[in-house]
């Protein structure tokens, strides 16, 4: 879907199925002066200010709610030639190591992770964020929500260990510090608050922001290497590190001219890898861009949930999801139903609507799947 405003910024829309809420959102961001373009990806939904699958483009500002509290929350996905065999012999076994080693939900280490990250760089109010909000402790750890760490194969017979997770805590009081900020009251509220690029303030946050992108990765790359240990010591096989994927899905970025943020979106420019998980069920997608200028060089960064947490709570039934999931090792119980794949629009049909956006290099399908 293609829309001209009355003052010609460029919009495309790949969504099939888009909540109003999710528009609303949408145009109200492209209403403001800053606003050049902006594209909503398949997956796209109602989200904080924004909305998730969301992307757009500005005039030299940048916007903290666009970028949102999980900065830098994105993929990681790493080859492995350990074998498939003895991955599904250990499967129990090696889902009871990840969740002993690696803390989920609000959890975090009791002393902090040593990495090579320096929190002076940080702005003061950056630093505030970071001391309040358990520092290096919350590296390596999963979080909640939709956030993931799974074991999986693609149909060659390689296995993959793919992440979902990004800044933690560190990562939440930085925006919300920011998002406070920008607001002329100084509260932490859903808005189109701004700073220049080049202010103080913009400035501030575009140094903070750049370091949180560092420290989701570096918490992505502790996970993997802690996963990496737990297979290596029950099964045949190593990691193929220098095959690495990161592809982070909530930032801002200048680029081709102009701010880009992207919201639950997927960076995919021409040639560059990236990943783009389904749901417990169905997997992730290893994906090459395409480089499209219509979508401002972006493809989605998942399904996209059709169910809100609450409502997949109430509506769906754990036999259904208990029978979903035959043969992934997973959490299937009451806890996780609002991760149910039913929650989340049908990821083939999402692949199927982004064809000129990526191109699939390969589908790995799960055999353990960690949730928070």
């Amino acid at each position: 879907m293609n829309i001209e405003y009355k003052n010609m910024k460029k919009i495309k829309i790949y969504a099939e199925h888009l909540e109003e809420t999710a528009l609303e959102q949408f145009n109200s961001a492209m209403e403001q002066d800053y606003s050049i373009q902006g594209a909503l990806m398949p997956d796209a939904h109602t989200g904080y200010t924004l909305p998730i699958g969301a992307v757009v483009a500005t005039d030299n500002v940048v916007v903290p709610a666009w970028v949102g509290y999980d900065i830098g929350c994105g993929m990681c996905a790493l080859p492995t030639s350990f074998s498939v065999n003895d991955v599904r012999k250990k499967a129990t076994e090696i889902f009871a190591e990840i969740y002993q080693r690696i803390p989920v939900g609000f959890n975090v280490h009791n002393k902090p992770i040593e990495t090579h990250m320096d929190p002076s760089n940080l702005s003061p109010l950056g630093r505030i964020a970071f001391d309040a909000r358990k520092g290096f402790r919350g590296l390596g750890t999963l979080g909640g929500g939709n956030h993931f760490i799974e074991i999986g194969v693609e149909s060659t017979g390689r296995v993959w260990i793919i992440i979902h997770s990004g800044s933690r805590g560190v990562g939440h009081g930085i925006a919300t510090e920011y998002i406070k900020l920008a607001h002329p009251e100084g509260k932490a509220k859903e808005g189109h608050y701004s700073f220049g690029a080049d202010s103080d303030k913009g400035l501030s946050y575009i140094n903070d922001l750049n370091w949180a992108l560092e420290y989701a990765l570096e918490n992505r790359r502790h996970m993997m290497s802690v996963v990496e240990n737990i297979l290596g010591d029950c099964c045949e096989g190593d990691a193929d590190w220098r095959n690495l994927i990161n592809r982070n899905h909530n930032h801002a970025e200048y680029a081709h001219g102009m701010w880009i943020h992207r919201k639950g979106a997927t960076h995919a420019e021409d040639g560059m890898w990236g990943v783009i998980p389904g749901n417990m069920r169905d997997g992730s997608f290893i994906v090459k861009g395409q480089g499209n200028p219509d979508s401002l060089w972006s493809s989605s960064h998942g399904a996209g949930r059709v169910m809100g947490r609450k409502q997949a709570k109430r509506e769906l039934s754990v036999e259904d999801f208990t029978t979903t999931m035959s043969g992934v090792t997973a959490q299937v119980g009451e806890g996780t139903l609002d991760e149910a794949p039913d929650a989340y629009k049908n990821i083939y049909e999402v692949m199927e609507l982004q064809t000129d956006l990526v191109d699939i290099i390969t589908h790995v399908k799960p055999i353990i799947n960690i949730k928070g």
